[in-house]
């Protein structure tokens, strides 16, 4: 039996396919302008045109893994800090479980649970979802998956039932974000209309479909906990155990909870509160968030110094650090190659003939028909532009004003926008928060695939249904005049 291509590899060929793209479809831009409600530059409606094309290569599909990190001609970051992030992360969670603290942790929270470790499941989708649905919580998750995975495997689950919980809760939160700054707000203001217009339709798609998502995490979790055989990646499992307990077994004995222990999880759990409140209430990105996980693993190797089992000399700190940051290395390296993508896309100047096209296709139809194949475009944009915040600015000052010429709110524009772009990066090829997590957890891009897709059906049945009954009963009289042209 063939084995799956990798995701490096799945992603490289995406990228030689967007580069023999630029050689067919024809290169456009729109004008830019600065647009002082968003912040930044973006497209004005009207304005395409086609422009003098710019055929990727051989080289610049060679270069676009490099310049998905960092931008050579300007030495400007692409993902590099993203990938950096990750590095330093590994590292952070490398000293911390030196010091058995995640393990001592650990067993206590499954005598806490004992017999009642399912229900571990609504309750972390639920704290990530409401990450998603209001900030857009995303890369800041890659930190996550080291500490939930563990838990999961001794508990008795696999390592994919981990990656489902976090990646799934926190891809619905941001499908279904209520007043994310980097999603709902950014496109409400590029469409023109309030965030809160439309609010509780979004409330009802993410509690509908958070419900979904729970219910089947936990009704694959109970199978493979009953019968591991029955696990989407029953190969791993040993080589699992070996890599995220160590090597231990699932019921060996795990470190004493004492009291230099105790403080090191605190400092733990401390770390990821002030990453929150750095990202929502100081507006810190990765750099600074790797200075905090940078700043925490020296702390906590000062604070391990107090006890004989947990205490490390200066050296082994270091090759601590660094051997962790090592473990993750393939993680950041798959980053810059997804965002490869994107550069051949923009370097080509075929992006924005793409969003005309659609632009123009979707002129003319009925609120209903209008309002789905407006989601069937922003999934397929979504693929192209996995960056909420970048797909926002992109596509809603030109599609946004044609759904006045279909009866449509605006708001359900806004909907429609979000909920692709979040269904989309549940499991899209492009979008390093997927296959980064999936790098982590040890899960092929395949098998991920083929446990997901029932549900990404019935989250897609969740979405349509939703924004077209919402259409249905949208009261916009749709004004004589010829939609604009793009």
């Amino acid at each position: 039996m063939k084995k799956f291509p990798t995701a490096f590899t799945i992603l490289f060929a995406l990228i030689i396919v967007v580069a023999a793209l630029t050689w067919i479809i024809p290169a456009g831009q729109y004008e830019r302008a600065m647009n002082e409600t968003l912040g930044r530059e973006a497209p004005v409606p009207g304005t395409y045109a086609q422009v003098e094309p710019n055929p990727q290569g051989l080289v610049a599909v060679l270069m676009a893994p490099i310049a998905g990190l960092y931008d050579p001609a300007t030495g400007m970051a692409n993902a590099i800090d993203v990938a950096v992030f990750v590095l330093i992360i590994g590292g952070f969670l490398a000293v911390v479980t030196k010091t058995g603290a995640i393990d001592a942790g650990i067993g206590w929270l499954l005598t806490a649970l004992k017999g009642r470790e399912i229900w571990m499941i609504p309750i972390l989708m639920a704290a990530f979802a409401a990450g998603g649905t209001s900030y857009g919580m995303a890369e800041e998750s890659l930190a996550f998956y080291a500490i939930v995975l563990p838990v999961f495997i001794r508990a008795g689950y696999d390592a994919l039932t981990g990656v489902a919980v976090i990646l799934l809760g926190c891809g619905i939160g941001t499908l279904g974000s209520t007043f994310n700054a980097f999603a709902t707000v950014i496109a409400s203001n590029a469409a023109g209309v309030p965030f809160t217009d439309g609010l509780m339709l979004r409330v009802f798609i993410l509690f509908a479909c958070l419900a979904a998502g729970i219910v089947y995490v936990m009704r694959y979790a109970r199978h493979v906990k009953a019968d591991p055989a029955r696990s989407v990646v029953a190969a791993q499992r040993e080589d699992n155990i070996q890599h995220f307990l160590k090597g231990s077994e699932v019921g060996a004995p795990l470190p004493e909870f004492n009291r230099t222990r105790e403080i090191i999880l605190a400092l733990f759990g401390l770390t990821f509160v002030l990453m929150l409140y750095g990202v929502i209430a100081r507006g810190w990105w990765m750099g600074q968030m790797s200075a905090l996980f940078l700043g925490m693993a020296i702390i906590t190797f000062f604070v391990a110094k107090f006890h004989p089992e947990t205490k490390m000399d200066e050296a082994t700190f270091v090759d601590t650090f660094v051997n962790g940051a090592r473990d993750l290395l393939g993680v950041a390296l798959i980053i810059g190659v997804a965002r490869g993508i994107v550069v051949i896309m923009d370097a080509g100047k075929i992006t924005d003939t793409i969003l005309n096209a659609l632009a123009h296709a979707l002129a003319g139809f009925g609120n209903v028909l209008f309002i789905n194949v407006m989601l069937a475009f922003q999934t397929i944009l979504s693929f192209l532009v996995p960056s909420s915040s970048g797909l926002a600015v992109l596509t809603m000052p030109i599609l946004a004003p044609l759904s006045d010429f279909a009866g449509v709110q605006r708001d359900l524009t806004v909907t429609a926008y979000q909920s692709a772009n979040g269904w989309v990066n549940l499991f899209n090829p492009t979008f390093a928060v997927v296959m980064g997590g999936l790098a982590i957890g040890r899960v092929a891009y395949d098998r991920w695939l083929r446990f997901v897709w029932p549900l990404l059906v019935i989250l897609a049945v969740i979405i349509s249904a939703s924004l077209s009954l919402s259409a249905m009963v949208s009261d916009v009289p749709a004004p004589a005049a010829e939609a604009p042209a793009g």
